[in-house]
């Protein structure tokens, strides 16, 4: 039953995250470089502080001046406003968490840790495994 399965059971958590430091123009290579729309913003200790997007990065471009690579840093334009969702949560309770509100991903936390993120896709994956059980 999907209600018996939890998030950490499906979740990505071999994870790209960005630190607050580093330049836009870095992130935005590695977005595109590994092909995903966004992820993790992490301190020194390992704390998640934000999430950057495709949409924050496409801001600063649309920002910075004509030809001109943007100098601001992944700090500057990320969303601090972070939602995050607990490692023993269901399936279930992930999805309609998902319907309810227009995320892609969630970071996953354990403990008060990231150890990992799960995207609408990953649900999609569990959901059908679960069926084929």
């Amino acid at each position: 039953m999907v209600k018996s399965k939890s998030v950490k059971q499906f979740m990505t958590s071999k994870l790209v995250t960005f630190t607050p430091d580093m330049n836009v123009y870095d992130a935005m290579k590695l977005l595109v470089d590994k092909r995903i729309s966004g992820g993790p913003v992490t301190n020194e200790a390992g704390d998640i502080v934000g999430i950057l997007s495709e949409v924050d990065c496409h801001k600063t471009l649309l920002d910075s001046t004509y030809n001109n690579y943007p100098s601001a840093h992944v700090g500057d334009v990320m969303s601090k406003e972070v939602f995050t969702v607990d490692a023993d949560l269901s399936i279930h309770a992930l999805a309609e968490k998902f319907l309810a509100h227009n995320r892609r991903r969630y970071p996953v936390i354990e403990d008060g840790k990231l150890i990992g993120q799960i995207s609408r896709r990953d649900v999609l994956i569990a959901i059908q495994s679960l069926r084929e059980e």
